[in-house]
């Protein structure tokens, strides 16, 4: 069922007509994110997370026909096979329940902090949702099972850090957990309807993805091209959001970034002449761009990764290139692709559809080959087409024929049809008609502008076409990446925005060189993006986007602090912590040397920055932004406070008890 050839492929759905015989599995499903559809396709479910509704569109006559108010932030729909549907509430630890018909929240349901993904038994009895993190701590999400009748929990199970999408697979019986910051998988095992278990925590997918890298010692049968810096560089996976499984049941898709690991120069590579962007070159596969979009394949009964070896751009030697390129490369130069944020893969399942948040555009890939007359192979590209849709899209539904889909362009809070024209054998996917206006705005127009303009890898004031990459590809909501980039100053973490009221904190950056968040954007939209105009209109309007990220969401921090967290408190002023961490900000914005500086290996902290210190960061929101300090080297505020802890460079905490010291750690995550 996996091999296709080239006549059939010239014979599929969305373009082509569809394999009527191909068997769909109970668990492939035809939504992703931020839209679904009801069961005989006359339904359209849309979530719209800035006014946090679910609006109701008739697909027939193209016409909304209802509107439920959910819960704060809605994220995600998915619709049981009885067609009730299911809302994941991001903002308001819940899922709310709406029947078919009755245009109303019907119940809602108590769930962990910052639920995303969520999807329905085939048997129609369980939900399944994904939150971010566990009611008790932010170390592990879970993964919870709902009864659909009860809409009691039935048990839940701590799935990794930071999960996010899922994917059923093998019938039901498995589940494909993403985990966002970390880019990998997480297999869990539903055999047992009441006793789950995680079959698979990790998989090999960076050193899959990395084979080139070692060049002194390469595994078998590889012989690695040399790179002219004498070490390929290495990418890591970061943002894994979405996971589609294919009909017949036997791959997975999911959806991430690449970002690069190695020390970065203008142009990308430290042989590259100064005078280019810093973003610019040096991606994976000859990638404009040092973070650069990717699609994931993984076999669904083991859990194992299918990827490119990245440095070679080509599948390692034991693997058949059957499944697409691990990077998604765009075929228009002066259009780019960035932010995958969602995925479907047709009925036939000949052609995955990639929603890309950050470009505004469809990618359709062929998921079993890289050749074909359909194909253009001058751009290094597999992209079969490539589909313009609205503003911030972040959601795809297909009908059960796979002629149709539905896209939702969530900054514009309309809907975009996408169609077949049938016109000759490789016929095109077009958008028809003009966009379904959803929703309206809430938040103000300079917020709305300026969330564009931070979304944006194809708005060439912000960023260069050929390096794609926009504020939010290592800000993905505002947040940080949990990637440690290796910038010419020295290494440097993605700090998060969201929540810590950054304009009011200069100056700015890690090093604290920008005394104007003008400065600092202008050198980062300008320089290392690529873009050509950062004007004064422009900076107003990211900044007041950046001031209204909501803070994400902490179990760890209560209507009153618990003893141990009242100890901590105590602690943090007995330690001077607040000398430095002081204010509603919790910093003062000073240069400080506590002792951190990197300065052996390949990466060093620059000499001059080491002698002036690094800018004091905030501390609001520690409990979502692990790994610690600015070079990612502390994995927990714990491991932070016993690093060099005798010294006292970091807070007085030589004389803290081992006791105190856990008390300070409670204290600081409910900041």
């Amino acid at each position: 069922m996996r091999r296709h050839v080239l006549a059939a492929v010239l014979a599929s759905a969305l373009g082509l007509s569809a394999c009527e015989d191909r068997e769909v599995q109970a668990t492939w499903t035809q939504a992703s994110g931020s839209v679904a559809l009801s069961r005989d396709d006359a339904f359209l479910y849309v979530v719209d997370s800035d006014n946090g509704v679910l609006a109701v569109v008739d697909t027939a006559r193209r016409e909304k026909v209802g509107e439920v108010k959910v819960g704060l932030l809605p994220e995600r729909v998915a619709v049981g096979p009885d067609d009730t549907i299911y809302v994941s509430n991001r903002g308001a630890r819940s899922v709310s329940v709406i029947r078919r018909g009755d245009w109303n929240e019907a119940a809602r349901i108590a769930v962990g902090v910052e639920p995303v993904g969520l999807v329905v038994a085939p048997s129609g009895d369980t939900l399944y949702v994904v939150n971010s993190t566990s009611l008790e701590t932010t170390r592990y999400g879970t993964l919870m099972a709902v009864d659909t009748r009860s809409l009691a929990v039935r048990w839940e199970l701590p799935v990794g850090e930071e999960p996010r999408g899922i994917a059923l697979a093998q019938g039901g019986k498995r589940a494909l957990v993403t985990r966002f910051r970390q880019g990998d998988l997480v297999s869990v095992d539903l055999t047992d309807a009441d006793r789950p278990r995680v079959v698979r925590e990790k998989t090999d997918l960076y050193a899959r993805a990395n084979l080139g890298v070692d060049v002194m010692a390469p595994p078998s049968g590889l012989e690695p091209l040399p790179p002219s810096s004498g070490v390929a560089p290495r990418f890591h996976p970061r943002s894994m959001t979405s996971i589609a499984v294919t009909p017949d049941g036997e791959r997975a898709l999911a959806t991430l970034t690449w970002a690069r690991e190695d020390p970065l120069s203008p142009g990308g590579t430290p042989n590259t002449p100064p005078g280019g962007s810093l973003y610019g070159g040096g991606g994976p596969c000859n990638t404009g761009g040092v973070v650069a979009p990717g699609l994931a394949t993984f076999d669904t009964e083991t859990g194992a990764p299918r990827v490119d070896d990245l440095d070679q751009c080509r599948p390692p030697p034991d693997l058949p290139p059957d499944f697409p390129p691990s990077t998604i490369i765009s075929p228009e130069l002066t259009h780019p692709i960035q932010g995958p944020v969602a995925a479907v893969v047709d009925p036939t399942g000949l052609w995955a559809f990639v929603v890309n948040r950050e470009t505004d555009n469809v990618a359709i890939i062929p998921t079993g080959r890289r050749s074909g007359s359909d194909l253009d192979a001058s751009m290094g590209s597999t992209v079969r087409q490539l589909v313009r849709v609205g503003s911030g899209p972040t959601g795809i539904a297909m009908t059960r024929d796979g002629r149709r889909a539905y896209v939702y362009n969530a900054f514009d809070h309309t809907v975009t049809t996408l169609v077949s024209d049938g016109s000759s054998d490789t016929a095109n996917v077009r958008t028809e008609g003009a966009p379904l206006p959803i929703a309206g705005d809430t938040l103000a127009p300079q917020e709305v502008a300026g969330r564009k303009l931070f979304f944006s890898a194809l708005d060439s004031r912000m960023a260069s076409t050929s390096v794609g990459a926009s504020c939010a590809s290592c800000h993905p909501d505002g947040r940080e990446d949990g990637h440690v980039w290796g910038f010419p100053d020295g290494p440097r973490q993605t700090p998060s925005l969201a929540g810590r009221a950054m304009t009011q904190t200069s100056p700015f950056h890690w090093s604290g060189e920008f005394s104007t968040m003008r400065d600092f954007l202008d050198a980062t939209v300008r320089e290392r993006m690529g873009g050509t105009v950062l004007d004064g209109v422009m900076v107003a309007q990211l900044s007041d986007f950046i001031d209204v990220l909501p803070a994400p969401d902490n179990p760890h921090k209560r209507e009153v602090l618990t003893e141990a967290q009242a100890r901590g408190a105590e602690v943090f002023r007995k330690a001077a912590c607040d000398a430095c961490h002081e204010g509603a900000h919790f910093t003062n914005n000073a240069q400080a040397d506590v002792g951190t500086f990197v300065t052996s290996g390949p990466l060093q902290d620059d000499p001059a920055v080491r002698k002036q210190g690094l800018n004091t960061p905030s501390l609001l929101g520690l409990a979502r932004t692990a790994p610690y300090l600015h070079d990612g080297s502390a994995p927990s505020l714990k491991d932070r406070l016993l690093q060099g802890r005798e010294t006292n460079r970091h807070g007085a905490t030589a004389q803290l008890s081992d006791a105190e010291v856990d008390d300070l750690v409670e204290y600081l995550l409910t900041l």
